[in-house]
């Protein structure tokens, strides 16, 4: 069993940036991808980014050019970068472990509220 544990979030002002953490520990070998998902309030939760073991990236069409998802192994621990960012990404962020089942894990989530 993994474990997750999201860090990083807060409150910004529009156009700043914030870096989450996601540590994780437990079964390491049990990782797949990690994805960090967001859930703004009345919205359903939505993919933003995901990141392979081997590092290969992807995003959602939205945070695309202003985000960045890495990881380092060393610390099992990946990262979403987020700059420029807009009250529409005001969210609970949560990072989640993806096998080829779906998810099994995810984390307890961080606020990140961005204001006007």
């Amino acid at each position: 069993q993994v474990q997750l544990v999201e860090s990083g979030g807060g409150l910004v002002q529009a156009g700043g940036s914030l870096r989450l953490s996601c540590a994780a520990s437990g079964n390491l070998f049990s990782i797949g991808v990690i994805g960090w998902y967001r859930q703004a309030p009345g919205k359903q939760r939505a993919l933003v980014a995901t990141i392979t073991r081997g590092g290969i990236t992807n995003y959602a069409d939205s945070v695309k050019d202003r985000t960045t998802i890495s990881r380092d192994n060393a610390k099992n621990t990946v990262y979403l970068q987020m700059n420029s960012l807009k009250p529409e990404d005001t969210a609970v962020y949560y990072c989640a472990n993806i096998m080829y089942s779906g998810v099994t894990t995810w984390g307890q989530g961080t606020q990140v509220t961005v204001s006007s």
